[in-house]
């Protein structure tokens, strides 16, 4: 009978023992975040293992995997964009009967070759403000992080064109073919196996119209909108939009303006521009007068501009103000460009005016200050000057000049260069493109992405998901109780 060798047996357990103890760790800490790299060296004559090197990467699309509702019927999008001739432009554009012009370049509108020094490059167009949603869809299909796989994805965005949808039959007297095509999309949205993850709430999409569109709260034909932010599904999605509601599952992000840039440099460049501009005019109004609306202080402004050797009034039709040229030499002349509510809250001119380096003027806090809160700083001072006017008797005569030649050089300067700092998050780089630093698309996925993340951390927390989701504030539309006037 042979005589057993313990030692060595024992040294072959031990080696067995590591070796799974390796194998379980690997398998325990492998998951479709994380990218492994296991090295084993063994050496027989010194130690069973000598090295056991275990390298974990941390994969860059963590917590950022998005998946995209590629399957989404083409009457939700893609029927809009081939049939672009039957859809009304909606928006100011010289000569343009229908939507398609504005629909080359991916959604940017036609590249504008001469601007007479005016812009600096060659990324600016004649972009329609309400066509968010199909510039926002092509920058989706070149975002990092997507995945085909739903199971892995932190969101789900389903690239659908509500404002074209809505468009069709907005001024149909008839609210059930108003309503038809919003209950055929949460219908159909729902009854996808994605939905049942969270029951919508990881889903989002994006739209060129205010949230007010979407948000008709009565079943009375005299009612503006559809009501199809007010379907129980669609309760539980997230609508990006170029102004938000007081309901808190809509989030205002910025309106397109008409630079779109290839590169970081085009953006340096820009900045640059602005802030070398000569600026001979204390404060500038672009826009008409709203003399049906009730409330409007434009009227007010206007007269105050127009009495005022300081100011540079332009007023605004389609020919002008369709003009990006005009637009811009006009808020690179001026110190400071009044920004009041218009037909809703919020004005494209608002982020015209921050692109030119013109330091915005607000009226009313719906109109910036409550709506992008992931772009501007809290700090509202830092950036704009604010003459809260709650009805149009608060504007006396010469006030608004008085209290901006009241404000100090230094002052002056400091909320400029904070305007032009701002710059790159406000504008919708190309799509073609890829920047370095952060455009407004970027950060929109980006709040997206935290906003779902809070939920599913409440959803593994045990608690209800829906509370706050889609909560009314009405905070976010009204004045502060107390508020002071202008002197």
């Amino acid at each position: 009978m042979e005589k057993v060798h313990t030692g060595k047996c024992t040294q072959e357990v031990w080696f067995g023992i590591l070796i799974s103890f390796a194998l379980c760790f690997v398998l325990f800490s492998f998951d479709h975040s994380t990218s492994l790299s296991v090295d084993v060296l063994v050496n027989e004559k010194e130690n069973p293992i000598r090295v056991l090197n275990i390298s974990l990467t941390k994969d860059p699309c963590s917590d950022r995997y998005i998946y995209i509702h590629d399957s989404l019927p083409a009457r939700f999008n893609d029927d809009f964009i081939n049939n672009c001739e039957s859809l009304s432009a909606g928006t100011s554009m010289i000569n343009v009967p229908n939507m398609c012009p504005h629909l080359v370049n991916l959604g940017l509108g036609p590249k504008i070759n001469n601007s007479d020094g005016v812009l600096s490059n060659a990324s600016w167009f004649v972009t329609n403000p309400y066509l968010l949603e199909v510039i926002f869809h092509n920058r989706m299909k070149k975002y990092d992080c997507l995945t085909r796989n739903s199971t892995l994805a932190s969101a789900i965005y389903v690239p659908f064109y509500p404002s074209m949808d809505v468009g069709v039959h907005l001024w149909d007297s008839n609210i059930e073919i108003r309503d038809s095509s919003a209950k055929e999309f949460v219908k159909w949205l729902s009854g996808q196996p994605e939905w049942t993850k969270m029951w919508g709430r990881d889903h989002f999409f994006a739209s060129g119209r205010i949230s007010w569109d979407f948000r008709r709260e009565r079943d009375n034909s005299s009612n503006w909108g559809s009501k199809l932010r007010f379907l129980p599904e669609s309760l539980n999605m997230t609508m990006l939009s170029i102004e938000g509601s007081r309901w808190k599952n809509d989030i205002a992000i910025p309106y397109p303006t008409n630079f779109h840039p290839s590169n970081d440099s085009e953006v340096v460049q820009w900045q640059d521009k602005v802030r070398k501009q000569e600026r001979p005019y204390l404060f500038t109004f672009a826009g008409a007068p709203r003399p049906n609306q009730q409330g409007s202080i434009r009227g007010k402004l206007i007269e105050h501009c127009q009495a005022s050797t300081n100011c540079n009034f332009l007023h605004c039709t389609e020919k002008i103000c369709g003009n990006p040229i005009t637009v811009m030499r006009a808020f690179q002349s001026s110190v400071y460009c009044l920004q009041p509510a218009g037909d809703s809250f919020t004005r494209r001119s608002t982020f015209d005016a921050f692109l030119a380096g013109c330091i915005p003027v607000f009226f009313h806090p719906a109109t910036a200050y409550t709506q992008y809160l992931w772009y501007l700083p809290k700090n509202h001072s830092k950036y704009s000057v604010y003459i809260p006017v709650r009805d149009v008797t608060d504007l006396k005569e010469g006030s608004i000049e008085k209290i901006l030649l009241g404000i100090s050089k230094d002052r002056e300067l400091a909320m400029r260069e904070e305007v032009i700092k701002l710059i790159p998050k406000l504008v919708y780089a190309d799509p073609r493109s890829r920047l370095e630093t952060e455009d407004a698309f970027d950060i929109a996925v980006q709040g997206i992405l935290e906003r779902i993340g809070n939920v599913s951390k409440e959803i593994r927390e045990g608690r209800d998901p829906s509370i706050g989701f889609a909560d009314e504030d009405n905070s976010k539309v009204t004045f502060p109780k107390t508020i002071e006037k202008p002197t």
